[in-house]
């Protein structure tokens, strides 16, 4: 008997982590975008009003694609007010919250980090053909606004020691990026992501002759 109830016991809380996880309670507001060993990538979106389940999210960065205005409630019932401007950023530590959108409305570009604890690779202040500004930064990641010079040009077999997560910032087709001898991606949307692991190699071209904003979230 105890031994069944034990199991019964196990099963409920495994019910309860999986119900937390924002993907599975709130499949209309979190879209994942891309996701392996190292991150989970996110698109949100909330319409005025709407609001979600209690979930949890382990410590990431979130970049907003436009102004928000969200009342957390926390699971001690109390509540924060976070207001957060057009594609800053904001480095956030694990937590369970539920979110309900008190502005016009919640498009965002949310970075999960997976791995146990922070890694321990240098990251950049500064990379040839880019202009970069820190926006959030935290114990696992920085992120940067980065304005790709129009020759900007990084050769096929680049590598990094750490991982990279770009997020276009624009619609374009003047950003090329091949990674790991894959085809390269020419077509970008607002908000679109890609993942450049450490040491992989890579190559990236600005080929459209003007300047390209887009968001780089280097990982140690």
């Amino acid at each position: 008997m105890k031994s069944a109830l034990t199991c019964l016991f196990v099963v409920a809380v495994s019910a309860v982590t999986l119900a937390q996880d924002a993907v599975k309670v709130a499949p209309t507001h979190y879209k994942v975008v891309l996701e392996n060993a190292a991150v989970r990538v996110l698109r949100i979106t909330y319409a005025a009003g709407e609001k979600s389940a209690m979930h949890q999210h382990p410590d990431s960065i979130v970049v907003p694609l436009s102004a928000s205005k969200v009342k957390f409630t926390l699971p001690d019932g109390k509540t924060q007010d976070s207001e957060m401007a057009n594609e800053v950023a904001q480095y956030t530590p694990a937590g369970v919250h539920s979110p309900t959108n008190v502005g016009a409305g919640v498009d965002a570009v949310l970075v999960e980090f997976k791995t146990a604890a922070p890694g321990k690779a240098t990251l950049p202040t500064a990379r040839p053909g880019m202009t970069m500004k820190v926006l959030a930064e935290g114990p696992r990641a920085v992120a940067q606004r980065v304005t790709a010079a129009p020759n900007f040009a990084e050769a096929a077999g680049t590598t990094h020691e750490y991982d990279q997560v770009v997020i276009a910032l624009g619609a374009t087709d003047q950003m090329s990026l091949s990674i790991g001898g894959k085809p390269a991606r020419t077509k970008w949307a607002r908000g679109d992501a890609e993942f450049i692991g450490r040491g992989v190699a890579h190559e990236a071209k600005n080929t459209g002759g003007k300047p390209f904003d887009f968001v780089i979230i280097s990982i140690k």
